[in-house]
């Protein structure tokens, strides 16, 4: 007997260019585990798609009328609370993708990606991982390098600035396994990377994860990444 096929992760597309949008849709149509359910020009339209259908995925542009697409992930998650939201704009700004990931986005990609790229990116956004375009994270791990590090009992961090642990540093919080993944996510590693590589399985990988963001005060595998390079702290 045929094993079924596994469902098809359903996407909202919002974007303001209208052929744009629906060259996307072509596109994503071609390949069996996408299913374009809704599409957008504006906030608005997103908010009412999302009282007929709920998507597994949100592709959001930023660069929307009337309001930013940043600005509009809050209301996008109350509406749509088990969706992860995928950023797909042209935007190059630093500032743009932590106010993106500060107000919870899942990922940020450059419209210049390609379409395999951005295929693997949404099924790893939907597995739950944080996906950033490479020359993006670059550009944060700069901004981050230029900004003072100063206790959080001090000042509350800025846009730019990764929570931090009370001043404690990596090593003392982290188990010497927690720390070796560490440096593998801030190499880019995925889960399934790391599971190969320390040969441990990939649920185990998962769980380290979870304590790595939980000590160190982080909401993302992103600002893990970016906690470790920013600090120097690398995989050999």
């Amino acid at each position: 007997m045929t094993p079924a096929a596994p469902p098809r992760i359903q996407l909202l597309l919002v974007d303001d260019h209208t052929l744009f949008r629906r060259g996307l849709k072509a596109l994503l149509a071609q390949d069996e585990r996408f299913d374009v359910g809704c599409e957008a020009g504006d906030l608005g339209e997103a908010l009412r798609c999302l009282t007929q259908r709920q998507p597994d995925v949100i592709l959001l542009d930023n660069h929307l009328p009337g309001v930013r697409g940043v600005e509009g992930i809050p209301a996008l998650k109350d509406a749509a609370p088990k969706a992860r939201i995928l950023m797909l704009t042209v935007s190059e700004n630093a500032d743009d993708l932590a106010a993106a990931l500060q107000a919870g986005a899942d990922g940020y990609l450059l419209k210049t990606v390609e379409s395999d790229q951005l295929a693997q990116t949404i099924v790893k956004v939907m597995d739950g991982e944080s996906v950033i375009s490479p020359e993006m994270l670059t550009k944060l791990v700069s901004a981050f390098r230029t900004r003072p590090l100063v206790p959080a009992t001090e000042t509350a961090p800025t846009p730019l600035e990764p929570p931090r642990p009370n001043g404690s540093s990596a090593p003392d919080l982290l188990s010497p396994r927690e720390r070796e993944i560490l440096l593998l996510i801030a190499r880019g590693d995925s889960n399934k990377l790391i599971a190969r590589e320390l040969d441990i399985a990939e649920t185990t990988v998962k769980i380290h994860v979870q304590h790595i963001l939980r000590k160190l005060g982080l909401s993302s595998r992103v600002q893990a990444a970016v906690y470790a390079t920013s600090r120097g702290l690398t995989a050999h």
